[in-house]
């Protein structure tokens, strides 16, 4: 198995036993896996980040009408086909956060974008792992609240990577 699918049988087991998962119980009882695009070797990234010289305080709308407050800590781009796009991330206390929405969302991914949490580098450089994006808790269970992603970070191409739209 490689460190991917480790991880991926790791998150499945958690999802589909343990008591914090975001499934209901209910939902539990059927779990045999979320979906997954298959390992993209493309979308695993080191990029530079271009971070901004001030940093905006941005409130996050929220699925349940709720604000998270966030840092616009700066903006990198890449290329998806040949076809480069620009994607900001964000910082909280928490660390940093890239949420994201593709075109596939609603078809093939959550209409409401995935999420990414970046991790830094020296020198403004960050690893961003499309194959690990993974949908909001609210894309299981409306009970949870979860930041919509917001406009700047929709994108019109395809990550064909990371989780896919989950089905009961």
């Amino acid at each position: 198995m490689t460190e991917l699918s480790d991880f991926r049988a790791e998150k499945d087991s958690f999802f589909g036993g343990h008591p914090q998962s975001p499934l209901t119980r209910e939902q539990q009882e059927n779990f045999s896996g979320l979906n997954y695009f298959p390992e993209n070797e493309a979308l695993r990234l080191e990029v530079q980040v271009n971070e901004f010289e001030n940093k905006e305080r941005f409130d996050m709308q929220t699925s349940t009408g709720d604000v998270q407050s966030y840092t616009k800590f700066g903006k990198f781009k890449f290329d998806v086909d040949g076809e480069e796009v620009e994607l900001t991330i964000y910082q909280s206390l928490q660390g940093f956060f890239l949420p994201f929405v593709d075109s596939l969302a609603g078809k093939e991914t959550y209409p409401a974008g995935r999420y990414l949490e970046p991790d830094p580098l020296p020198g403004g450089r960050f690893i961003v792992d499309f194959n690990v994006a993974y949908n909001p808790y609210c894309a299981y269970n409306e009970m949870w609240s979860c930041p919509i992603t917001p406009a700047e970070n929709r994108l019109k191409v395809a990550i064909r990577a990371g989780e896919k739209l989950f089905h009961d």
